[in-house]
């Protein structure tokens, strides 16, 4: 949520902020701003409500800025309504005009996250003279810095730690002083942020497409931690005002891949990208030696002993991620001898519940920045349980604080609607369930699980050949009101992702329900025309859940079934029919899901809506 971007060097600073705020539009965002200085003079904020293309018209592509030092913002909403009043970047000053124009401001700065007790601050600020003009947690936040920069004459970096002292709530916060013009400081607590560098320049950004193009050389700043940023160079510190020593990150992604690529939408490529991203996270785990496969798990640092002591597994995750968790629930469990729970992180985090201590918190996030997911971590640690995280993202904060760390091989996924990134923390999971069967003396064939897991990117690939029709179908049900998706066991996880891409991208109310759970009430209201997409690869459960589905058409239902070549005939059965290559069947969902998510992408586009960044969504939802 809110995309921070800043830049000091020798060019001209206005052109690579906007350029950056571009890469950050995936994060959700409803009005936009940067501020430029130049030298010594005062700094310039612009800020616009809308899309980011105002801001960019307002100031000419950026070249109506000069000056080589500025930070820019894309704001989503939390205190105070959408508005340009509202918009980052916030000033110190009692100004009349909304904090833009070129202001004689001490201070300017953006922020990511929110202020729990901003109303307390703000009286204390008013009790000492400052005025308000937005409603912004934020702007108390900047003007609180500025009150201790000058009550205690001290420089920046003593103003912020005096700042963070004082303030509950996540934060990521860059501000820029008039009396120290060659710089840019910066705080954090929990929201993300990155420092890029090279020879000349100094970046910085939430997310790291921001500044591929520019650097590949980043620092991860810690939580309450500081830092003093000028042109090539960083220095970072805690909250003791003593310096702190990081090691630079080199981002291995190419930044091509943070580009489109020829495709129309982030969606639509990142969709292609399975069955490599998937490839390359199955080549990273499985290992090959004198003909025989396993999963090695040196690189996370599970060993063999924790694993065989573990007497309960907690799937804890959100969205797409949680549904990551249910799949995995079914196969685990079958595979192993251990309690396995999926958790919602927002539900898990406030869960009284005692946690047996010999239990394993497994943690999955694409971002690692997901803040009711890291809350969820960090209770877990303070009662002394094993966690393991599974995130895409090297370095960040998940992935630092939990005890082990397991990366998928993504790259970076800009779409709001995961896909890649999804599929990647699958099969991750289904990795762990062999793993585990097999050091606890469970499962004798782990050859044949994981020689059909190297199958999928195949089978993805040709999972995607069938697009064409799925287009077709979807340009037919674009009208669509309601579409209800039914599926039982590890059909009714596929189900639930299913689902939520349609109402994410698409706009259209879905529902998942366990097949066996419609006569429970949901059937009432199936009617003329209602379309029922059922997932059908399970053995066992083939025909139950089929007569389900013939219950729906019976009421005026129009039916889509998923099955997998060869093994079912429902050409009689449905209305329409798609199939997906044969694989175990425990890790067919890595392939049913692929025609939803085209489906999901196609009613989008057919709707004319803005795919990848779907309303009132953000990529990582960093705040609660």
């Amino acid at each position: 949520m809110c995309g921070i971007v800043g830049y000091i060097g020798d060019k001209q600073a206005a052109p690579i902020l906007l350029q950056g705020l571009s890469k950050l539009e995936y994060r959700g965002y409803d009005s936009a701003g940067i501020t430029v200085r130049d030298d010594d003079a005062p700094a310039v904020v612009v800020k616009t409500i809308g899309k980011l293309h105002n801001l960019i018209e307002k100031t000419d592509e950026g070249k109506a800025l000069t000056g080589k030092c500025g930070i820019g913002h894309t704001r989503w909403a939390t205190h105070g309504a959408p508005s340009k009043t509202n918009a980052h970047p916030h000033v110190s000053g009692n100004c009349t005009n909304s904090g833009s124009g070129v202001v004689e401001s001490e201070v300017v700065g953006v922020h990511n996250g929110i202020i729990e007790n901003y109303q307390e601050l703000k009286a204390k600020m008013e009790r000492h003279g400052y005025r308000f003009y937005s409603d912004t947690d934020t702007e108390v936040l900047i003007k609180l810095v500025d009150y201790y920069f000058k009550k205690y004459k001290m420089g920046p970096i003593d103003a912020l730690a005096k700042t963070i002292v004082r303030v509950r709530g996540s934060y990521a916060l860059v501000v820029m002083f008039a009396d120290y013009p060659d710089k840019i400081f910066v705080a954090r607590k929990d929201s993300p942020m990155i420092i890029g560098t090279n020879k000349k320049e100094s970046f910085i950004a939430s997310d790291v497409p921001a500044i591929l193009s520019h650097t590949r050389n980043v620092y991860y700043i810690g939580n309450l931690e500081m830092a003093e940023i000028s042109a090539g160079d960083v220095t970072f510190y805690n909250l003791d005002g003593d310096k702190v020593e990081k090691e630079q990150t080199t981002i291995e992604w190419d930044a091509e891949a943070a580009e489109k690529g020829g495709f129309e939408h982030f969606m639509m490529k990142e969709i292609h990208e399975q069955p490599q991203v998937v490839m390359d996270t199955l080549r990273k785990y499985i290992k090959e030696d004198g003909g025989k496969y396993s999963v090695d798990l040196s690189d996370v640092g599970l060993s063999d002993e924790e694993i065989k002591n573990f007497s309960n597994v907690y799937l804890v995750a959100c969205g797409s991620a949680w549904h990551v968790g249910m799949e995995a629930q079914y196969v685990m469990e079958e595979f192993g001898d251990y309690q396995v729970r999926v958790e919602l992180a927002s539900e898990f985090r406030y869960r009284k519940n005692r946690l047996p201590e010999d239990s394993l918190v497994v943690i999955i996030s694409q971002s690692g920045e997901t803040a009711d997911s890291l809350a969820a971590l960090r209770m877990a640690k303070e009662k002394g349980i094993k966690t393991l995280a599974i995130v895409n993202v090297v370095g960040s904060s998940i992935a630092r604080e939990a005890d082990h760390c397991m990366y998928t091989l993504g790259g970076p996924e800009i779409s709001v609607a995961t896909t890649k990134a999804y599929s990647c923390q699958l099969v991750c999971m289904f990795m762990l369930a062999v793993k585990f069967a097999v050091v606890r003396g469970l499962m004798e064939d782990q050859e044949h699980y994981l020689k059909e897991l190297l199958t999928i990117p195949e089978k993805m690939k040709k999972t995607l050949e069938d697009k064409e029709r799925i287009q077709w179908f979807a340009a037919k049900y674009s009208n669509a009101k309601d579409i209800f998706f039914i599926g039982r066991g590890i059909d009714y996880a596929v189900c639930l992702e299913g689902s939520l891409k349609m109402k994410e991208i698409s706009y259209i109310h879905s529902e998942a329900y366990a097949a066996g759970e419609m006569k429970h009430g949901t059937i009432s209201l199936i009617e003329d025309g209602t379309l029922v997409i059922g997932a059908l690869t399970q053995t066992d459960l083939y025909e139950k859940t089929l007569s389900n589905m013939m219950e729906c058409k019976s009421r005026g239902a129009y039916l889509m079934g998923i099955t997998s070549y060869g093994k079912y005939d429902v050409e009689d059965s449905v209305n329409f029919a798609v199939y997906v290559p044969t694989v175990d069947e425990h890790f067919i969902g890595c392939l049913a899901i692929i025609p939803l998510q085209l489906l999901g992408y196609y009613l989008s586009v057919s709707k004319g809506l803005d795919v990848d960044k779907p309303r009132n969504l953000a990529k990582s939802v960093t705040v609660e």
